[in-house]
């Protein structure tokens, strides 16, 4: 599909991550306004509570847009996400008669405060790529046991924290947390020493679900995506992953990017899960290509100093799909939610160059990575900026995820002392 021109001249540049092909969905403020939903077009920010107002658009239900979340729009179902989209793409193409009401609704994107797109009601992480799988395992367990049995069968995850997801931007504070070290013979209760990024990409649900459904079903059921960073106390989860998996150690944060890139738009960049080794079981078989070509990449900037690419990987190295994620999380009749949000796991691919940690990029500190500031880095330092971003490229266009970003505070004195 070629680049789809519009009247707002600064969605048909190949440089735009939000050409008119794309219209991702987020929630954005300017000044005293109250946070409203909006929908990004080149370098511009479409009001939809004003498009709402103005009866340019009707969903059949009254003030939908004007809420702090597309919670209430997903709700609607596909068919109403069509529609809008379609009515989205009428109203801003050029050529359109809508031009000269919607020019004044039309907000620049570099003078608004950008919020949390939905409200997440659940959050599980999975552990759904193989290249990182292999690359941890191999450190922990040496090669030949670098998989569990079950990885190859299952997308392995855990439940997380929704109440410590935050939208791009947001400061990290360092986490304590009970440390072990290789030579102590008791835990302490310290800041984290080795603090990582996780490079990933997130799933948000779009229709509730209760009781199984099928890898089609889910895929159906999926609204868009975003990016992620799933921040992780390497030394925390150490000590405490065994029996049950991580906890604390996954619990500070995770940063998603605003706008959510709706899987209608990456509809031409779908691709194909890699081959299989074990043949998987009915339910999580694939129902065609499920992933998607999204070029990702990672920068690390210290305090005051230019950024370094840690990494550039791609989606489509991941071993299992949203859709197989979703699907198994209901298997045994777990109720799903409007807005759950379900992370992919690290993604990494076969090259050191690919790989989405630094855990993995410093082969768990033994290796440490020199940044083209001259500095070295195992795990994260205070004052480190993390930037994940994204796109899948078209002809002359991409679609684009916006910034994924957070910087690492400093952690607080003891909370317990005394």
């Amino acid at each position: 599909m070629p680049l789809m021109k519009s009247w707002v001249t600064s969605a048909n540049s190949a440089d735009t991550p939000f050409p008119l092909n794309n219209l991702p969905y987020g929630v954005f403020s300017v000044g005293d306004m109250p946070p409203r939903c909006g929908v990004a077009i080149g370098a511009m920010i479409l009001d939809m509570a004003a498009v709402e107002q103005a009866g340019l658009l009707d969903l059949g239900d009254p003030d939908l847009f004007d809420m702090p979340f597309w919670n209430g729009i997903m709700d609607l179902g596909s068919e109403v996400w069509a529609n809008l989209r379609a009515r989205l793409t009428q109203m801003l193409a050029e050529g359109s008669t809508d031009q000269a009401a919607l020019e004044p609704m039309l907000v620049p994107l570099d003078q608004a405060e950008l919020h949390m797109p939905i409200i997440v009601e659940e959050y599980t992480d999975f552990y759904a790529g193989r290249h990182h799988a292999t690359n941890v395992g191999t450190m922990f367990r040496g090669a030949e046991n670098a998989l569990p049995p079950n990885w190859l069968h299952i997308p392995i995850g855990y439940n997380g924290r929704a109440s410590s997801v935050v939208v791009s931007g947001t400061d990290i504070r360092r986490p304590w947390g009970q440390l072990k070290g290789p030579n102590d013979d008791l835990p302490r209760f310290a800041p984290s020493a080795r603090f990582d990024l996780e490079l990933e990409m997130g799933a948000i649900v779009g229709q509730a679900s209760d009781g199984p459904i099928s890898v089609t079903e889910a895929d159906e059921a999926i609204f868009g995506y975003v990016l992620l960073n799933d921040w992780s106390a390497r030394d925390i989860q150490a000590w405490e992953y065994q029996p049950l998996g991580p906890f604390q150690a996954k619990a500070t944060a995770t940063t998603i990017s605003p706008w959510i890139v709706t899987k209608a738009a990456l509809e031409p960049f779908r691709v194909d899960t890699p081959a299989r080794e074990f043949e998987l079981l009915d339910h999580l078989k694939d129902a065609g290509p499920m992933l998607y070509d999204i070029d990702l990449t990672v920068t690390l900037a210290p305090r005051g100093k230019a950024a370094t690419v840690l990494a550039r990987t791609n989606y489509r190295e991941m071993y299992y799909s949203a859709a197989q994620q979703l699907a198994h999380h209901t298997t045994a009749g777990c109720p799903m939610n409007v807005g759950d949000l379900l992370g992919s796991g690290t993604i990494s691919g076969p090259e050191k160059s690919q790989r989405g940690s630094l855990l993995e990029l410093s082969w768990g500190g033994k290796e440490p990575i020199t940044l083209d500031s001259g500095e070295t880095r195992s795990f994260l330092e205070d004052g480190d900026t993390l930037a994940l971003s994204g796109a899948a490229r078209g002809d002359g266009y991409q679609i684009g995820f916006g910034p994924c970003t957070g910087t690492l505070l400093p952690a607080l004195a003891d909370p317990y002392a005394r």
